[in-house]
């Protein structure tokens, strides 16, 4: 049954699109009972841009679903912090005004502001698999967060878990609204619905340091860490006495220091 007779001329339409008709559609509900809503509606605006076509891929629906479980995942585990310790209006929209933040808390603000402010003016252009692709950014950097000891590196971590559920929430509600109730964010700003969308912090943005790629006669050997409004002759200093270059130069003195701001550092010995 369903066999065809050898030689039979087979015409081959190439990738088609589902259709009733055609009957090979995915049923939405058969989805939904799986993995949740949440996870049909990430998969959905994940996988291509609205006007593209979306190529029906069941390993992508397990990859939406696993990244809802870390989301959550980390919601349960800085439920489980002693978040008093942090601030309680850090969830709110002026309350990190004031607070010294250390190195790592400031490196977690950077990065999460930055990829917040791409989140904004990617919903704007209505690109959706670039929002949920920033998503992922925002839970891999509080994942890797190693500053959850500190009162600053709490509040940072408490912040940067709100920014995530609001840029989520008009992908995945059902997830988004659970985890901004159980975590108390309610209490600072209102219910998840009625939350004043997230701001760029234009300080956050600020860094105190930068790295400069680092050569030696031309040649890519490593980066040095200056401060951000650095003078030339720090620059310099910093770069001569930095361990990339003692290395390389084994003990031959600098002809030429070239610096280049913003970029590089090239010594020539």
């Amino acid at each position: 049954m369903g066999e065809l007779p050898v030689g039979t001329a087979i015409d081959y339409e190439g990738v088609g699109t589902m259709s009733k008709s055609k009957n090979n559609g995915v049923d939405p509900q058969d989805l939904i009972e799986k993995y949740g809503a949440d996870t049909a509606r990430l998969y959905t605006m994940f996988t291509a841009p609205p006007e593209a076509t979306l190529e029906w891929n069941d390993a992508g629906v397990e990859g939406s679903y696993r990244f809802l479980r870390r989301v959550w995942n980390f919601g349960v585990k800085l439920n489980a912090i002693k978040l008093e310790a942090a601030p309680a209006l850090s969830m709110g929209p002026n309350a990190i005004n004031g607070i010294d933040f250390g190195k790592s808390a400031k490196a977690l603000r950077l990065e999460m502001h930055t990829i917040l402010k791409q989140i904004d003016y990617d919903y704007q252009r209505m690109q959706y698999n670039t929002v949920v692709s920033g998503a992922m950014k925002m839970i891999n950097a509080l994942e890797d967060f190693k500053g959850a000891d500190t009162s600053d590196g709490r509040t940072a971590l408490v912040e940067g878990f709100g920014m995530l559920l609001r840029c989520l929430y008009p992908a995945t509600p059902h997830v988004a609204h659970a985890l901004w109730t159980e975590l108390g964010y309610v209490e600072a700003m209102g219910d998840l619905l009625d939350a004043p969308w997230p701001a760029v912090d234009t300080s956050a943005l600020v860094q105190d340091e930068i790295a400069l790629v680092m050569q030696v006669n031309g040649k890519l050997r490593g980066s040095v860490m200056v401060p951000s409004g650095a003078t030339r002759e720090t620059i310099e200093a910093l770069a001569l006495a930095s361990e990339t270059y003692v290395n390389f130069a084994a003990g031959a003195p600098a002809k030429k220091v070239i610096v280049v701001p913003g970029r590089l550092v090239n010594i020539v010995i």
